[in-house]
């Protein structure tokens, strides 16, 4: 009867072993979701800034600047 209650003890050290597996799988998985989500909000926003750079470098004066009024 030993052998059987040692066997039932360890089926149920593994079943909580691969519970709280199952749930720190779901948990890393949803940081990864949300950890993909910035990186693409970042990347489109940086590729909205050096659109503005460009276009701020195209406006621009495109000799020296002529010096204050007050000069």
């Amino acid at each position: 009867m030993s052998e059987i209650s040692d066997l039932a003890a360890r089926l149920e050290a593994l079943e909580i072993k691969a519970a709280y597996q199952d749930q720190t799988i779901e948990d890393l998985n949803a940081t990864i979701t949300a950890q993909w989500a910035e990186l693409t909000r970042l990347q489109r926003l940086v590729a909205r800034l050096e659109d503005q750079l460009r276009e701020a470098q195209n406006a621009g004066p495109q000799g020296p600047e002529p010096p204050p009024p007050h000069y």
